[in-house]
């Protein structure tokens, strides 16, 4: 079973690779001292982006995976996975 169409997968490495330049950005910061407040709000991008990239996957986990195993009768199953994804987002 294919979990993502190509659509998403290519939504998901366009963000990724932004992260990724934050990131190298990030390191860049740090090496030439920069301002504390600079390198905070930076991070704060980050951890925004890597929300965003979380919410995209749990939508389509929830539109895609848990919609099929109910169908199929695994509500037990899917009712686990939409419990562990909503507490680890709670952290």
């Amino acid at each position: 079973m294919k979990y993502l169409t190509n659509q998403h997968q290519q939504r998901l490495i366009r963000r990724l690779k932004i992260l990724e330049g934050q990131t190298r950005g990030l390191q860049e910061m740090i090496k030439q001292d920069a301002y504390c407040i600079d390198v905070i709000t930076q991070t704060s991008a980050v951890k925004q982006g890597l929300s965003n990239v979380e919410d995209m996957l749990m939508e389509n986990h929830l539109s895609t995976c848990i919609v099929q195993q109910m169908r199929s009768g695994q509500t037990a199953k899917a009712t686990a996975e939409i419990l562990k994804v909503y507490k680890l987002k709670r952290k």
